[in-house]
């Protein structure tokens, strides 16, 4: 009887260990849905480019001991390609998706997942969110399957108004941003934040461009000029940025600074050029030079694609994932979802953490300022000589906003 009871018990142990290292060897495949057409074509290219890049080298050794597989859809920016894509990916086993370009098409990613994950017990499919930073994402349209990777539209104004504050020459603000809701909120909390820490400062202007069409920002540039701003503000990625900053320096805007979200990003950084040395401040969670695991990932990507690889939440990714699949012993959607859950891991920044209210992440933010690229950030932007040097940090706590969220957790 004692020996019937031993070998059951070993038999148990053996299917334990069984079922904890089963993700052993295995493929989770990821969709990667974002444009891969039209004016943010080249966008798009560098962040896919990015996340194959970072599928490799997290397959090469992590934890979990799983491999990884990028699958990428075009959604050429629109909400509705996007739900294709995604239908297109689901055909094809995919329980993991990352997109980051536009709310839009994060917001029809999460109405659709959400009735997708509701009818389809066993199926689920989590969505990766690596920049798409409209609040609402994580306040009244929060979704449980939904997790963010970057800081939102809110967290990066308070850092960035809250260096604003310290500086007595900012006096006139221009409000320039791309008209869809990021934009939008980009405007909005400016005006809220300075109102309440810089009751002084006065906005001059507050225009929304529509998002990836316009070719020619001098029109935009020539009302910058005549307000008088000696600052301006602006949430543009992608082209709608490039363009902007191209079009201030050829109507020989020197005396305003930049204020921007996404200035490190493809196109950009050409742009600013030396015109711009001293002139342009971004808001973000990482600098190309940040010391650390994603350092030797920077450099690997510049040697191979002679590109840079800038979208840092890519890395936040792959770290949450592993990490989540050890813990959960399983690649399985609905078991990594509730790990992760209010997780604290650390990725290239330091300690985060997914915060469990609206699956927003907490994370500390750099204030950076254009200069010349030496010394101790030797890593330049596109080639250009220059580099975006970190003159300030906050603390994940400065950064953080409350959130509304209301989850509706699966039973």
């Amino acid at each position: 009887m004692k020996r019937t009871i031993k070998k059951i018990a070993v038999g148990a142990m053996l299917v334990a260990a069984g079922a904890a290292f089963a993700q052993k060897g295995e493929t989770v495949k990821i969709a990667w849905l974002d444009p891969l057409s039209g004016l943010m074509a080249a966008l798009g290219t560098n962040q896919m480019k990015s996340w194959q890049y970072l599928a490799e080298e997290f397959s090469k050794n992590n934890a979990a001991g799983v491999k990884f597989e990028i699958v990428p859809i075009d959604n050429k920016l629109s909400p509705q390609e996007t739900t294709s894509a995604l239908r297109s990916a689901m055909d094809q086993g995919v329980r993991y998706v990352v997109q980051g370009n536009g709310s839009g098409p994060a917001l029809a990613i999460m109405d659709a997942l959400e009735k997708h994950n509701a009818r389809n017990p066993g199926n689920e499919v989590v969505y990766l969110n690596y920049a798409a930073v409209d609040p609402d994402l994580t306040n009244s349209k929060c979704s449980y399957w939904h997790f963010r990777l970057d800081a939102d539209t809110s967290m990066k104004m308070e850092a960035l108004t809250a260096f604003i504050k310290d500086k007595p020459e900012v006096k006139k603000v221009y409000l320039i941003n791309q008209n869809y809701s990021h934009g939008q909120q980009v405007s909005r909390y400016a005006k809220e934040m300075l109102k309440r820490k810089r009751p002084d400062i006065e906005i001059v202007g507050d225009d929304l461009a529509p998002l990836a069409q316009v070719r020619d920002f001098a029109p935009y540039v020539a009302k910058i000029k005549q307000s008088g701003a000696d600052s301006v503000i602006t949430g543009n990625w992608g082209s709608d940025l490039a363009l902007l900053i191209k079009a201030a320096n050829d109507a020989g805007l020197s005396n305003v600074n930049f204020y921007t979200y996404y200035a490190i990003a493809t196109g950009a950084p050409t742009a600013l050029g030396a015109a711009a040395a001293g002139k342009v401040y971004m808001v973000g969670y990482s600098h190309m030079n940040l010391d650390g695991p994603i350092k030797p990932i920077v450099q690997g990507f510049k040697a191979r694609f002679k590109d840079d690889m800038y979208t840092g939440s890519v890395y936040h990714g792959f770290a949450m994932l592993t990490e989540a699949f050890q813990r959960a012993k399983s690649t399985d959607p609905v078991k990594v979802a509730k790990v992760m859950e209010g997780m604290k891991f650390n990725s290239f920044n330091g300690e985060v953490e997914m915060r469990k209210a609206d699956h927003q992440m907490q994370q500390g933010l750099f204030i950076t300022r254009w200069e010349k690229a030496g010394g101790k950030y030797p890593l330049d932007s596109e080639n250009t000589g220059y580099t975006f040097v970190p003159v300030k940090y906050y603390e994940p706590y400065v950064a953080s906003t409350p959130t509304s969220c209301q989850m509706k957790r699966p039973s």
